[in-house]
C-alpha cells in the first residue's frame, strides 16, 4: 500500500482575515497531499480558536477539494463546545479530526470536562458512532510529561482502544527513535497506522523553541547543521530540507506507513520536500 503524505498547517491570526492563508492551501493542494491538518493557531484550545480552524478546514476541503484533518484540543473545551464543533464539522463535510489534549494556557483555567484525550476520543465515539475518522498524537521520545515510556505506551494503548483510527506522531529528528517506538507499541497491541511526523528546520531559534516543548532529542549531526548554519538562514533553510528529506527517504525504505510533513505554512519547504522525495510515495 502506498505511504500517505500530509501536510500540516495553522490559520492566521484572529485580527486577520481568513482569505490570507488561501493561496498557501492552494499552492500545497497542487503537490495533492492525502490531507491537510489544521491546528487551532497559538493558544488554540478553545471553542473560539475552532471557530477559525473550521473556516480553513473548510476551505481545504470545499474550495481546494483536498481531505481536511481538524484539530481538536479539548482541555479548553466543553462537552458542549465538542458537539457544536462536530456538528458544524458534519455540516460542512469534514469527517476527520486530530483529538488532543491540548496545551494549558497562561491565564485560561482549564475547564475539566476532558481531562486527557482519551475522554474526547471516547465522547466522539459515544455521540457520533463511525461518522468521523479519529486520528491521534503519539510520541517517538514518550510525552515529556509521561513518568516512563511504558506509561506513554500504555496510555497511547487506552487511546487506540478508545476508537483511533491513526496515529500521528511528534516531530522527530532521529529515526532510530521513531522505529524503536514502532516496535514497541506492536508488542503492546497497538497496530492502527503511524504517520512520522517531520519538521524540516528553517530557523534556529524555532526549532530550538520546538525542541524545548516537545523534548525532541538533537543528534549530533542535527546539531552540526544548527552550529554551522544557524547565522545563514537560506544555508539553514537549504540544510534542513536536504536533512528532512534523508529522514523521510530512510522512513519509506523501512516502510513507515506515512510522512506528516510540519511546513509551518512555508509552501517553498514543502515544494523542495515533495520534489525530493516524490518518486519514493
Amino acid at each position: 500500500m502506498k505511504a500517505k503524505f500530509s501536510f500540516e498547517v495553522f490559520p492566521p491570526k484572529q485580527t486577520m482575515p481568513v482569505e490570507v492563508i488561501y493561496k498557501t492551501l492552494e499552492e500545497l493542494s497542487d503537490i495533492k497531499p492525502d490531507f491537510i491538518s489544521v491546528t487551532c493557531g497559538a493558544g488554540g484550545s478553545s471553542a473560539n480558536a475552532g471557530g477559525r480552524m473550521i473556516e480553513v478546514a473548510d476551505a481545504i476541503q470545499n474550495k481546494y477539494h483536498r481531505k481536511a484533518v481538524a484539530h481538536m484540543p479539548c482541555i479548553n473545551l466543553s462537552k458542549n463546545d465538542v458537539s457544536e464543533m462536530l456538528k458544524e464539522l458534519d455540516k460542512r463535510g469534514i469527517d476527520s479530526i486530530l483529538a488532543l489534549r491540548g496545551d494549558k494556557v497562561p491565564g485560561i483555567e482549564p475547564k475539566k470536562e476532558f481531562i486527557h484525550a482519551v475522554d474526547l476520543i471516547s465522547f466522539i465515539r459515544r455521540e457520533t458512532g463511525d461518522k468521523f475518522k479519529i486520528y491521534a498524537a503519539c510520541y517517538p521520545e514518550g510525552h515529556t510529561e509521561s513518568n516512563d515510556f511504558d506509561e506513554d505506551i500504555n496510555f497511547l494503548k487506552q487511546k487506540v482502544d478508545a476508537g483511533v483510527d491513526g496515529l500521528i506522531s511528534q516531530l522527530f529528528f532521529d529515526n532510530n527513535f521513531f522505529f524503536y517506538f514502532i516496535e514497541k507499541i506492536r508488542r503492546a497491541g497497538i497496530n492502527v497506522p503511524v504517520e512520522a511526523g517531520i519538521m524540516p528546520v528553517t530557523n534556529k531559534k524555532q526549532i530550538e523553541k520546538m525542541v524545548n516543548i516537545c523534548g525532541a532529542s538533537l543528534p549530533v549531526k542535527f546539531r552540526k547543521i544548527l552550529d554551522k548554519y544557524g547565522d545563514n538562514p537560506d544555508a539553514l533553510k537549504d540544510a534542513g530540507i536536504i536533512y528532512a528529506s534523508e529522514q523521510i527517504a530512510d522512513l519509506l525504505a523501512r516502510d513507515a506507513d506515512g510522512i506528516h510533513l510540519y511546513v509551518m505554512n512555508n509552501v517553498y519547504v514543502a515544494h523542495k520536500i515533495d520534489d525530493a522525495i516524490k518518486n519514493l510515495l
